[in-house]
C-alpha cells in the first residue's frame, strides 16, 4: 500500500480537554488534525448566544487553541478542519485571520457555509405548530466542501453543521481524489470518521471494561492512518494512555447508530460490513467497509425554544425512605394547587442500605424536575416551594442546593429537505465561492433489518447456566439521537456470540430494561462485530435540553442493562 493519509483528532464536544491539540501536534506526525465541536445541544447553546451577540455562535475554545497551537500546526505542515464554526463560521475563519496576523503566521484560512437554513425556514416547512419558527436550523453538510478547500491549498478549514465524519471523509477525499461515486471507499473513510469524532472513546474512554485498561493515564485521541481504497488502521500517539482494541473501537462503532445503513450526505455506509482486526499494540485495521449512494434527501438539525425548566433534589436519610418521598410528592403537589406545571417528573435515585455504617449508605436522592412555558411557574415559585418544606417536612430534611430560577430549555427535533435545496458553498483563502453539488446519484435508505445473524444459534443451550450480570460476558455503549436512545451491546467471544444474539431479543431487553416498555424498540444485528444495536424511540423525549430524565443523554443505559442478572451458560463463560 501506498502512504496513509494519518488524520487525528483533538476534541469530541464542546468543552472536550483543551490542551488536546497541542498533545496530538507534538506527539508525531499528522497530515491533518480534526475537532469535532458541535452536537444538537451545543447548537442549541450557540444560538442563545448569538441572540445576544450577533457575531457569536462558534465555539470560542477552539480559537483558544489556536491561538496557542496555529504557529505550531504551521510549522509541522498540519493541516486543521474543525466544525468550530457552528452557526457563525465566516466570523471564526475571519477571527482566525485576524489571529495569524497578529501573531505574524502566514496561514491560509478557508471555510464551508450553506449548513444554516434558519432564513428560509418558513418556505422550507421547518417550523414546529407548538413552538412556531426554530432558533437553529442547520442541514449536515458532507465532504465535499472541505475537499475543495484543501485541494486549493488551505492550511485550516472550519465549518458549520457538517456530518462527524466528513472531518475525515474530506480530507481522504482531496488527498486520494476520489470521485463523488467511489462509495467504498468514502464509506470506509466515514467507518474511520466515526471511530474519530468522540475523542478519547476510541481509545479508552467511557469503556464497558474500563478495568482492563493497562495505561491509567488519560488516554490519548485517537488517529486514522487510511489508505486509497477506503481502508484504515486506527492508532494514537506512542506514550499516551488509554489503549486501541477492537473492542475499544467496537464500542465507539456503536455510539450513537441506528440500523446497519448508516446515512450520509456523501455515502449510506454499510456498518455490517465492517470487518476488525488487531494489527498489533494499539493498532486495529478496519476494512471491508461497503457503501452505497446516499439518500435523496438531506437531515436538518432543529431546535426550538420549548419554555423553561427548573429542579429541585431532596436528600432522605434512614427509615422510611419511600414513605418520605411520597410525603413530599404529595406536599408539592398541594402547593401547585389548581394549575400544576405541565410536566412534572419524580425520580428517586437509590436505597438507604440496611444498618448503614456511614450517613451516605443511609441515604438516597429524590429529584423532581419541571417544565412549562411560563417561567414563572417554575422558577423560584417552584423552587422556592421546595424550600419552604425545610422545617415543616420529613425528618432530616436537607437539599442539595438553595432555590433558583431555572432557565429556558430548548427542544431537538430532526427534519429532511431534498439534497437540491441545499446550498453547500466551499469559501476558499482568496474569498472565491466555490458551489458543491449535492450527490449525482442517490438511493432510498433500506428498510430496517433485524434478521438473525445465522450465528452458533443453539450455543449453550440445555447446558448448565449460571445468574450473574450481563456485563460479564457483554459490553455496552449508549448514547442519544435526539429523543431517541442508543443502547449497542457486543459479546466477547465468538461462543457468547452465539448466546447473546438468539438470547438478547426485543422482548428480552424490555425485561430487562423495564422503562423502555411503553416506547417502540428496534434491533439490528451486526455479526461481523458480534452485536446488536437497540433503539428506543422517544425514551429522551424532546432532546436532552428538554428531557427530565435523571440520565437526559442515556449515557448510562447500557451500564444498567449489563447490571441486569440473567441465567449464563457456563461453557461460554
Amino acid at each position: 500500500m501506498g502512504q496513509p493519509l494519518r488524520v487525528g483528532n483533538a476534541s469530541g464536544f464542546y468543552g472536550d480537554r483543551f490542551s488536546a491539540v497541542r498533545e496530538m501536534l507534538d506527539g508525531g506526525p499528522l497530515d491533518v488534525l480534526t475537532g469535532d465541536y458541535l452536537a444538537e445541544l451545543t447548537m442549541l447553546i450557540l444560538g442563545r448566544g448569538k441572540m445576544k451577540d450577533p457575531d457569536a455562535g462558534y465555539a470560542a475554545t477552539f480559537l483558544r487553541q489556536m491561538e496557542e497551537s496555529l504557529g505550531l500546526a504551521v510549522e509541522r505542515g498540519t493541516a486543521i478542519v474543525a466544525n468550530a464554526g457552528g452557526l457563525n463560521p465566516r466570523g471564526l475563519a475571519e477571527r482566525l485571520r485576524g489571529l495569524a496576523s497578529r501573531l505574524g503566521i502566514e496561514v491560509r484560512v478557508a471555510h464551508v457555509e450553506g449548513d444554516d437554513l434558519l432564513a428560509r425556514a418558513g418556505e422550507l416547512g421547518l417550523a414546529d405548530p407548538r413552538y412556531g419558527g426554530p432558533l437553529t436550523a442547520n442541514a449536515y453538510l458532507g465532504a465535499w466542501g472541505i475537499a475543495e478547500c484543501l485541494r486549493a491549498g488551505a492550511d485550516v478549514v472550519v465549518t458549520g453543521r457538517v456530518t462527524d465524519a466528513s472531518l475525515v471523509v474530506g480530507p481522504a477525499a482531496a488527498r486520494f481524489g476520489w470521485a463523488r461515486d467511489d462509495w467504498d471507499a468514502l464509506a470506509g473513510a466515514t467507518v474511520a470518521g466515526h471511530v474519530l469524532e468522540c475523542g478519547a472513546q476510541a481509545t479508552g474512554g467511557n469503556y464497558a471494561f474500563f478495568e482492563e485498561i493497562y495505561d491509567v493515564k488519560a488516554p490519548g485521541f485517537p488517529i486514522a492512518e487510511i489508505q486509497a481504497d477506503g481502508s484504515s488502521v486506527i492508532t494514537k500517539h506512542r506514550g499516551t494512555g488509554g489503549a486501541v482494541t477492537t473492542e475499544t473501537v467496537t464500542a465507539q462503532l456503536l455510539y450513537e447508530i441506528g440500523g446497519p445503513s448508516y446515512a450520509g450526505p456523501d455515502v449510506t455506509t454499510r456498518f455490517d460490513t465492517i470487518e476488525l482486526a488487531q494489527g498489533g499494540p494499539d493498532r486495529v485495521r478496519i476494512s471491508g467497509v461497503r457503501g452505497a449512494p446516499p439518500p435523496p434527501t438531506t437531515k436538518v438539525c432543529l431546535n426550538h425554544l420549548g419554555g423553561h425548566r427548573n429542579e429541585m433534589t431532596f436528600v432522605l436519610t434512614g427509615l422510611g425512605v419511600e414513605a418520605k418521598a411520597e410525603s413530599v410528592k404529595a406536599r408539592l403537589a398541594a402547593a401547585f394547587g389548581d394549575a400544576p406545571p405541565a410536566r412534572v417528573e419524580w425520580t428517586l435515585i437509590g436505597a438507604a442500605r440496611p444498618d448503614p455504617a456511614t450517613q451516605g449508605e443511609a441515604t438516597a436522592l429524590l429529584r423532581c424536575a419541571v417544565l412549562d412555558p411560563d417561567a414563572g411557574k417554575v422558577g423560584r415559585a417552584f423552587s422556592d416551594a421546595a424550600v419552604e418544606l425545610a422545617l415543616a417536612g420529613y425528618p432530616g430534611f436537607t437539599m442539595t442546593s438553595p432555590p433558583g430560577k431555572g432557565g429556558p430549555y430548548g427542544v431537538y427535533s430532526p427534519a429532511f429537505v431534498p439534497n437540491e435545496v441545499v446550498e453547500h458553498v466551499a469559501v476558499m483563502p482568496d474569498g472565491a465561492r466555490v458551489p458543491i453539488a449535492p450527490a449525482p446519484t442517490t438511493a432510498p435508505l433500506p428498510g430496517a433489518h433485524e434478521a438473525r445473524a445465522g450465528a452458533v444459534a443453539d450455543a449453550g443451550a440445555g447446558r448448565e447456566t449460571v445468574r450473574i450480570p450481563l456485563g460479564r460476558v457483554a459490553g455496552a455503549r449508549s448514547g442519544d439521537k435526539g429523543g431517541d436512545a442508543n443502547i449497542g451491546v457486543w459479546a466477547r467471544t465468538d461462543a457468547q456470540w452465539g448466546w447473546l444474539e438468539p438470547f438478547l431479543t426485543v422482548e428480552r431487553f424490555r425485561e430487562l430494561l423495564p422503562e423502555t416498555r411503553d416506547h417502540p424498540v428496534h434491533r439490528h444485528v451486526l455479526p461481523n462485530l458480534r452485536a446488536v444495536n437497540f433503539v428506543v424511540e422517544g425514551l429522551l423525549q424532546e432532546g436532552v435540553s428538554a428531557s427530565t430524565r435523571f440520565d437526559p443523554q442515556g449515557k448510562a443505559l447500557g451500564e444498567w442493562l449489563r447490571s441486569r442478572l440473567v441465567d449464563i451458560p457456563e461453557a461460554v463463560l
